[in-house]
């Protein structure tokens, strides 16, 4: 015997601490799903406090706040079944956890078993975990409520309660995006599915949240592991599909029963199907999505980058006017005397493309003040890597006083490449407010500028074409100092993203002295990493909560 049962995924961007946002978003999601006769809705992962609260859940009032949202919600809630993550607590003990709400009831509430604590992860940290499995009957259809990591774990929640009989699982999940991580859910959700033999409604998060993005790409999948319908990458969605499931008999007496009426609806074509992002257009959008939400969640409305003419600060600029539009954007060009004529014209064809104020602001005067400042002191010692280093922090200082003269917030024009290897200049252009492009390696700048272009032409030619310099000296490039990117990048992504030591870094056919080189540099620079701002996460290991290396470490495997 079958039954029908219109399913709605809410697909949510909410933010970390709003609770009553979050909570009236919560409510016109299930609003929405019951004007079209849903029979269930289902929300993220930890949807009422945001994900991740962090150090948020030590506050007593928060939790207590929480509690309150989520009862406020249930009072909302009409005949639709709805499932809502929030943080439960039970005698000091918290809880990641979803409620059962139906007709202003709650029914049930799950707590998370599996906590995962590797990664970005640290909830182990922060909750206690569940002890056991739910099962609920709706008409004639038994389903368990699982949360994020209990699901990936092969003999974990959602294999028990198929055995006693759940037909269905219902999977809410704040999942945050690395390159390739779809399909790393999608083999973990076909395996369950066809092992379980249960039809498997799987909600994440969309949005930006500091470090992370949550891409969505929310799944439904039935009971012999096809993928039937999939909502958007990196946009807010309201998932409607109907789905046919095999009726069973729960083995076990504890199933909780919801008195809610099943009937036959009208059959309409909701159901969508999963479309996959290219990888290169996959980081794009992640990279879009993290900068709207930080600006736009911490109060800003418009930012400032610094333009070189270079292909950093290019892709960075362009990023900022497709997320915020042309007139949230202001780019400020700072020639030295080690300026080219070509970079001057390459930022202000950039700016033009782009339609975004140009400011530009000469530092050779400023220069020229300090170096007969430190004349003195500097008396009889070779020009180096200081007087670089001197244009590079005006620069930033002259950013920062725009930034507090205005309001605006600095985008920082750093890559992986240059963070890992130490190629920046702390307090120069590591200063800003937000590091867009921090976790993306140079060779994918480069992919990422061409794919903008292919959308439409806005970053200059010659950008992509020349070599890469700092400008800081005559007649310099990045070689001078770096390996050649398309050599370094992989040698960085061995080491940082995989831990390969030294001897199978060389075993991918790497010369030893580059590979020492590269190893060193990116050991020595752990503090200027400690000290720059934040940035959106698209790699499996970024720096920060991924790579958490102690900045005095003479170990050097």
């Amino acid at each position: 015997m079958e039954q029908g049962l219109r399913v709605a995924i809410a697909q949510v961007d909410l933010t970390v601490g709003d609770l009553p946002g979050n909570a009236e978003k919560i409510i016109s999601y299930i609003k929405k799903a019951a004007e079209i006769s849903a029979d269930v809705i289902i929300f993220p992962e930890l949807a009422v406090t945001g994900y991740p609260p962090e150090d948020l859940l030590l506050k007593p009032k928060f939790v207590r706040d929480n509690l309150e949202a989520v009862n406020h919600i249930a009072k909302q809630v009409g005949d639709i079944l709805a499932i809502v993550g929030f943080v439960d607590c039970i005698r000091n003990k918290l809880y990641n956890s979803a409620a059962v709400i139906y007709k202003q009831k709650v029914f049930g509430v799950y707590h998370k078993i599996i906590l995962p604590n590797y990664g970005v992860f640290d909830e182990k940290r922060y909750f206690k975990s569940g002890e056991k499995i739910l099962l609920f009957k709706l008409g004639k259809i038994t389903f368990t409520v699982t949360i994020c990591e209990d699901i990936w774990h092969p003999n974990g929640p959602a294999r028990k309660a198929a055995q006693k009989g759940a037909r269905l699982i219902f999977n809410i999940n704040a999942s945050p995006y690395h390159l390739g991580k779809i399909k790393e859910r999608e083999d973990v959700l076909i395996h369950q599915s066809r092992e379980n033999h249960a039809f498997i409604v799987y909600a994440n998060l969309v949005g930006g949240q500091d470090e992370l993005v949550f891409d969505g790409q929310s799944r439904v999948l039935d009971d012999k592991g096809r993928i039937i319908a999939g909502a958007s990458a990196f946009k807010e969605e309201l998932l409607i599909i109907d789905l046919t499931i095999r009726a069973s008999a729960a083995k076990t007496k504890s199933s909780i029963f919801i008195p809610k009426k099943i009937t036959t609806k009208e059959s309409i074509p909701l159901n969508k199907k999963a479309l996959i992002l290219e990888p290169v257009a996959e980081v794009y959008e992640a990279l879009l999505l993290g900068l709207t939400d930080y600006v736009k969640k911490n109060g800003f409305t418009k930012v400032l980058v610094g333009l070189s003419g270079g292909i950093d600060s290019s892709l960075v600029a362009t990023l900022a006017k497709d997320a915020l539009g042309n007139e949230n954007v202001c780019g400020v060009f700072m020639p030295s005397r080690y300026t080219s004529r070509e970079s001057e014209q390459d930022a202000e064809e950039l700016a033009q493309n782009l339609g975004i104020k140009l400011l530009k602001i000469s530092i050779e005067q400023i220069y020229k003040l300090y170096l007969l400042v430190l004349e003195p002191i500097f008396s009889g010692r070779k020009k180096d890597i200081t007087e670089e280093n001197l244009q590079a922090r005006i620069r930033g200082n002259i950013l920062m006083a725009l930034s507090n003269k205005f309001g605006w917030l600095v985008l920082t024009t750093g890559n992986k490449s240059e963070m890992s290897t130490g190629y920046a200049t702390l307090y120069g252009d590591m200063a800003g407010g937000f590091a867009v492009i921090k976790d993306v390696p140079k060779t994918l700048v480069y992919k990422l500028a061409e794919y903008r272009n292919s959308l439409g032409y806005v970053i200059p030619k010659r950008v992509l074409l020349k070599a890469p310099t700092a400008e800081l000296r005559a007649n310099q490039k990045d070689s001078d100092t770096l390996p050649k990117y398309e050599t370094l990048d992989p040698i960085l992504k061995a080491y940082i993203e995989e831990d390969k030591d030294l001897t199978n870094i060389l075993a991918l056919g790497f010369g030893k002295e580059v590979v020492g080189k590269v190893i060193n540099m990116v050991d020595k620079s752990e503090y200027k990493r400690r000290q720059s701002p934040p940035g959106v996460k698209i790699t499996p290991k970024a720096f920060g909560k991924d790579r958490r290396m102690p900045i005095t470490n003479k170990y050097r495997g």
